[in-house]
């Protein structure tokens, strides 16, 4: 594609979520797409902020998209609450003049001016819509012939505005998955919540969802949990030890679908950064059925 995204890493990316920023740039580099971080960004006002106090949060979410529109193209934004709170505040802007006007006051008290013509984007938006599932094909050199994977989208990308997906069952990832050579099992939980921030309000509620979660794609079968969310990703990857102790032990993987392309692109193991995950994959060959006959995933010294 030879196209470039204004990359929006948030507070995750680089942090709970290293997994997902490693695979996620080598990945889309692979496929002709650079991506330059937004300079100077901040805190995109997150899920937790809007519940406090909208107006502030908006106007944190603001200034990335008054910074990106000077750069005057999209803004990708990996992580499921970056996603759905910029977009939440472009809307906001639009269609509530009272939060605009306050908005627009404090932008211009440090400068800067918002006209509302930053698009933020999705990397499965992005890859589906864009770059196409014909030209992923064409960069699979390892198909993951025989790998069961449980879809996970969780509830923010695509609720409350469903702008490239379907709100109750999306698919974008399923037939990223099946492109990649992965059969999808059926998972009627794929969008239902992890737990989100309850984990560490009301740890008992929120332990029970990612044990649900957990639970259910055993029970279809699943290789593989892959997920698109870091909150998610960290809900369902992090608290093993606690749902074990309380329930039972729940040894099913999760990863970005980001790693999954890695692993199917067969770059350098550095970019699928499995070694990042709590709950260790077993070696990508015991899941294929076709395992000699395909390249090893290359190793980087």
């Amino acid at each position: 594609m030879g196209a470039t995204y204004t990359y929006f890493p948030g507070c995750c990316m680089k942090g709970t979520a290293q997994a997902y920023h490693d695979s996620l740039v080598p990945v889309l580099r692979e496929l002709g797409i650079q991506l330059e971080e937004l300079p100077d960004w901040n805190c995109c006002g997150a899920t937790a902020y809007m519940a406090i106090d909208e107006i502030k949060a908006c106007a944190l979410a603001s200034r990335n998209l008054a910074l990106a529109e000077k750069l005057q193209r999209p803004m990708l934004a990996p992580c499921s609450a970056c996603y759905l709170v910029m977009n939440k505040t472009n809307h906001y802007l639009k269609e509530a003049p009272a939060v605009a006007g306050v908005v627009r006051n404090a932008l211009k008290a440090i400068n800067l001016d918002y006209e509302g013509s930053t698009t933020v984007r999705h990397p499965l938006d992005l890859l589906i819509n864009e770059v196409g599932l014909d030209d992923i094909k064409k960069h699979v050199k390892r198909p993951l012939t025989g790998l069961k994977i449980i879809p996970y989208y969780g509830c923010q990308i695509v609720r409350p505005y469903a702008t490239f997906d379907d709100q109750r069952n999306p698919t974008t990832m399923d037939r990223l998955i099946e492109a990649l050579g992965a059969k999808v099992e059926y998972y009627p939980l794929k969008t239902r919540c992890c737990g989100g921030s309850l984990t560490g309000t009301l740890p008992e509620s929120g332990l029970f969802c990612a044990y649900v979660l957990l639970k259910e794609a055993v029970k279809r079968g699943g290789d593989l949990i892959v997920t698109v969310c870091p909150l998610c990703h960290f809900n369902l990857d992090s608290y093993r030890d606690r749902i074990a102790a309380k329930w039972e032990p729940m040894t099913i993987p999760v990863l970005f679908f980001t790693q999954l392309m890695a692993l199917a692109f067969d770059l350098p193991e550095k970019d699928a950064a499995l070694w990042r995950l709590i709950q260790p994959m077993k070696p990508l060959s015991t899941y294929l059925s076709q395992p000699a006959a395909q390249p090893s995933i290359r190793s980087v010294a």
